[in-house]
């Protein structure tokens, strides 16, 4: 699969060594989208749950919020979630960002790691006319 999908279980020092790959591995913004929105309805349904008393929309988070995350590392980002190796620093972390988008600092983070998308010419094979 693309970057980073097909390498053996990295191993992190530290929760903020985990962060930068982290965000290496949400660099297009298209990604990062998708997990906002995948966050945003979990967090509605372990609300609606709360508000209800219904374990129901509790079985739906998890669908909704890993459900538009994998999605958006298959087809957008083109690598292989986090989730995988990382289940829990990669749960934090998937907050960590929501958190920082729902503020709007996710660019001085991303910044800070100099996480940039890859550029649409290495993405797309060259064209010979």
């Amino acid at each position: 699969m693309g970057r980073s999908g097909g390498e053996a279980r990295r191993e992190f020092g530290s929760m903020e060594e985990f962060w930068g790959f982290y965000l290496s591995q949400h660099s297009k913004p298209g990604t990062r989208r998708w997990h906002f929105v995948g966050t945003a309805a979990s967090l509605a349904c372990a609300l609606m749950a709360a508000a209800t008393g219904r374990a129901a929309p509790l079985l739906a988070a998890p669908v909704l919020g890993y459900g538009m995350a994998w999605y958006s590392h298959f087809f957008v980002e083109g690598n292989r979630p986090a989730t995988f190796g990382h289940p829990v620093w990669s749960l934090l972390c998937d907050y960590r960002m929501f958190l920082l988008m729902l503020t709007g600092r996710i660019d001085g983070e991303l910044a800070r790691f100099r996480v940039r998308p890859p550029s649409d010419a290495a993405a797309a094979p060259a064209r010979q006319d």
